[in-house]
């Protein structure tokens, strides 16, 4: 197997990429006050040190006061928190790497008494118990200038960390948290500009967000919006049921200014539709000819979520390794993100180009307590 396409190098905007293979952002919860420290900054470095191209963070938060749902996750503000980022990009840099925040916010995901103010309830675009919750309480409703204030928060956070060194910014809009709870019609019953019947009606939250961040950093800082058909509580939930819905959806998001999608998949070498085998990277690039991340248990052998859910170890694997390169080299896709495997063993890369595969560390639950 050669890992020639995986090796190459790939130009987004004005970044150079050495090559393919990004760092999925997994949530970590080991930023004490919401800080990231230097356990953070040299957990990240070690990625770059073994030839991962692109490293995408973990979620941060880009409105600490009611943009929280878990502990210890940092935040994407304040001088601390951001100083503590400084310190993320340096060692990222000085290993070789490229690094972009994924900035977010949980939206009705918070719950009363969470921190890191108790006192804050969860907001969202309809008072609607988010659906991975059996009981609790409903968020409250976002007004317009609620909205304003969130779309706010995302943009001057895409500016800190133009400011502070990242080499672009990944925007949160998938898996059910606040973006994607205006794109999903089990979230969103608004009959204001921001809601709508289809998915493609209700991506106006999200427009602004991307137009906003692009007035903020300019033309050549790459923008990039990861989303999902799937979402935390509904695995089988859907923006799109067909290639035309997909298309209608992404259009205004790519003429936003959107310069890469990150397309969220549980197992990336499944069709998303029937009509083709491409999946939700192929038919993403193919309708808005922009480039593409896939991702989804990349270099496991089973579906990741098995390795939490029913405790199946995942062991690392390259039963699908020839699917991905076939399909880089058809240009189906541009680049590929491993969470999992790469969280487990910092050196996944390294090692599967030079054929130790078997040398892998795999990945367990065991991997998450830890930033190995």
């Amino acid at each position: 197997m050669t890992y020639d396409a995986l090796l190459n190098p790939f130009q987004v905007k004005g970044l150079t990429l050495p090559n393919r293979v990004v760092m999925a952002p997994m949530t970590r919860s080991f930023s004490p006050g919401n800080v990231p420290g230097a356990d953070v900054a040299a957990y990240y470095a070690r990625r770059a040190q073994h030839r991962v191209g692109l490293i995408i963070t973990e979620g941060t938060v880009v409105a600490p006061k009611n943009g929280h749902a878990y502990p210890n996750v940092p935040d994407f503000a304040g001088k601390a928190a951001l100083d503590g980022w400084r310190q993320v990009v340096d060692r990222v840099h000085a290993a070789g790497g490229k690094i972009f925040p994924q900035l977010w916010h949980c939206g009705s995901v918070r719950q009363p008494g969470m921190p890191p103010d108790p006192d804050q309830p969860g907001m969202g675009p309809a008072a609607i118990l988010h659906p991975s919750m059996k009981s609790g309480t409903p968020p409250t409703v976002m007004t317009e200038a609620d909205i304003a204030d969130v779309v706010d928060a995302f943009a001057v956070a895409a500016l800190n960390a133009r400011d502070i060194g990242f080499d672009g910014v990944e925007i949160h809009g998938a898996h059910g948290y606040l973006i994607d709870q205006f794109f999903w019609d089990a979230t969103n019953r608004r009959t204001d500009g921001y809601g709508g019947a289809h998915s493609w009606e209700r991506t106006r939250f999200a427009v602004e967000i991307v137009r906003q961040m692009r007035q903020l950093v300019g033309d050549e800082f790459p923008i990039c919006l990861r989303f999902s058909q799937w979402k935390m509580g509904d695995f089988e939930a859907r923006l799109a049921h067909t290639p035309k819905e997909l298309e209608r959806f992404l259009a205004p998001l790519a003429d936003a200014g959107v310069d890469l999608f990150h397309c969220s998949t549980r197992r990336f070498w499944e069709a998303e539709f029937e009509v083709d085998s491409l999946n939700l990277a192929g038919w993403t690039r193919k309708l808005t000819g922009k480039p593409t991340i896939t991702v989804g248990s990349v270099g496991l052998d089973t579906d990741f979520l098995a390795a939490l859910i029913k405790g199946d170890p995942g062991h690392s694997s390259d039963a699908h390794l020839s699917t991905l390169l076939e399909s880089l080299e058809r240009e189906d896709y541009d680049l590929v993100a491993v969470g999992r495997a790469l969280l487990a063993d910092p050196a996944w890369v390294t090692k599967v180009v030079d054929g130790r595969i078997d040398q892998v560390i795999p990945f367990t639950k065991e991997s998450l307590n830890t930033l190995s």
